[in-house]
């Protein structure tokens, strides 16, 4: 028997090698390409991300970087960056030190309006928090981001963050006490005390620049196809390698992506690129479906992303020992923007999958029951996005419903129940977030400024039920 068995291996792995060299030299290159890109779209997603949103500024606006874009009114589904609140006003501001030096973000103090602030890098990893919940505990500060390697003195009275990357933004939600008129216009009137400019010209700072992005369709959702690697050339080209990614220098020279050369591949490079980004896609998909972590025992609600890429960012994905490519890559492709105190000035639980573990049908009817004293300090809110793209759904009349809605009808317990679905249940119009029936859909609970009852889960969300019919 172990002849027979040692034989069989043997011969098996003759038929490996045959099969090995039969591949010519080119086809060897072909699927080196393949699965590189593959890697490459995993690593880069981060990067992508955020050079995607810039782009769109860029050309869509009359935004420029150093300033301030911004959204005049909540959030409609014209905006399609991935998973954003639409109970805020939007803010972001896109830094660049390459050419003017350090870049200050003047923050207000928490007086008639606040910010909750995020401040990252082109990789997206957190530099600081700001806001009540961020650096300045909703005093107002001066955050400087300082570019690669910066030696000089910092001068007194800013908060220091330090970057390695030229490139990088800031997301800023001015809060909001309602959606009434009045309300949103006192959110922006506060939104507007933000200021950004070089520290070169801090002794007397010019006026900060916003621009109104409310009508634009802002389309920055990942498009997995070879203009993904547009986006990533021109990250190489604009910023420095780091050293934790120069085992990706060759990789991508591979695929065409060299500092300093023109990235123009042939159309048999473009064929592999096309097939590894679609690949990547199909990888993320399933990724998303099987391995997101319930942040109740078996229940349908889920953390937003591994705890280990919180831990590895928090350490500027400088362990040692760790390095959660796949994690980080699985994360940017549903979201974006990274959170120093996840769970200081908000958290996030997603769903994807209803509480008999079906994908939510946009033709199909479902109900949330919000049971009473949702541990918040601010407000909480539900929102629904395309599966598919993890953007608000298109040509929807609103995308969620959140606790600063006055006409909210509440259950004699306190409670709340949202119904989700193509049409408006009757006499529950104000509970109501509109699906499409010709697409599927997920979920995102937000709450802001919340307590200690939902970390120890004393207060739990129930899972999203079907409503039969």
């Amino acid at each position: 028997m172990r002849r027979i068995t040692a034989a069989a291996a043997a011969l098996a792995l003759v038929a490996m090698i045959s099969a090995a060299q039969a591949f010519s030299p080119d086809e060897l290159e072909q699927r080196t390409i393949e699965r590189r890109a593959v890697e490459a779209a995993i690593w880069g997603i981060p990067a992508v991300n955020y050079d995607l949103m810039l782009q769109e500024m860029l050309t869509k606006t009359k935004g420029k970087v150093n300033e301030i874009v911004y959204w005049s009114r909540p959030l409609d589904w014209h905006n399609q960056t991935l998973t954003p609140n639409p109970d805020a006003i939007y803010l972001m501001t896109f830094t660049n030190t390459k050419d003017v030096g350090p870049i200050v973000i003047e923050v207000p103090a928490a007086e008639g309006g606040s910010i909750n602030g995020n401040i990252v890098n082109v990789w997206q990893m957190p530099l600081e928090d700001a806001g009540p919940s961020g650096a300045d505990q909703g005093k107002g500060g001066k955050y400087l981001i300082l570019p690669p390697g910066y030696q000089d003195k910092v001068p007194d009275g800013y908060i220091p963050l330090k970057s390695d990357t030229y490139g990088g933004y800031a997301l800023l939600r001015s809060n909001l006490a309602s959606h009434s008129d009045a309300d949103i216009e006192k959110s922006v009137v506060y939104a507007k005390k933000l200021k950004v400019y070089p520290l070169s010209q801090a002794a007397n700072p010019p006026e900060t620049i916003f621009t109104d992005a409310k009508d634009v369709f802002f389309d920055s959702t990942i498009k997995y196809d070879t203009s993904f690697f547009n986006s990533l050339d021109r990250i190489v080209q604009s910023e420095p390698w780091l050293g934790r990614d120069r085992v990706m220098i060759d990789q991508l020279k591979s695929l065409g992506i060299e500092k300093g050369k023109p990235f123009k591949p042939d159309a048999m490079t473009s064929k592999q690129l096309q097939a590894g980004i679609a690949e990547a896609h199909q990888w993320l998909e399933a990724k998303y479906n099987t391995e997101m972590l319930p942040f109740y025992e078996r229940g349908r609600w889920n953390f937003p992303t591994n705890p280990d890429l919180m831990k590895a960012a928090t350490a500027s994905f400088d362990e040692p020992d760790a390095y959660p490519v796949d994690i980080r890559g699985l994360t940017y492709s549903y979201a974006y923007i990274g959170i120093k105190r996840l769970g200081a000035g908000q958290f996030y639980l997603i769903s994807i999958k209803d509480k008999d573990g079906r994908t939510f049908d946009g033709a199909k009817t479902y109900r949330l029951n919000v049971p009473a004293n949702v541990p918040v300090q601010q407000y909480w809110s539900l929102t629904a996005y395309d599966r598919e793209t993890h953007a608000l759904i298109r040509n929807m009349p609103r995308a969620s419903r959140s606790s600063q809605i006055p006409e909210l009808q509440k259950n004699p317990d306190g409670s709340v129940d949202i119904v989700l679905g193509p049409k408006a249940p009757k006499d529950k119009d104000a509970n109501w977030i509109p699906t499409d029936p010709k697409r599927d859909f997920e979920l995102m609970f937000r709450l802001y400024a919340p307590t200690k009852a939902l970390f120890d889960k004393t207060w739990v969300l129930p899972d999203v039920t079907q409503v039969k019919k």
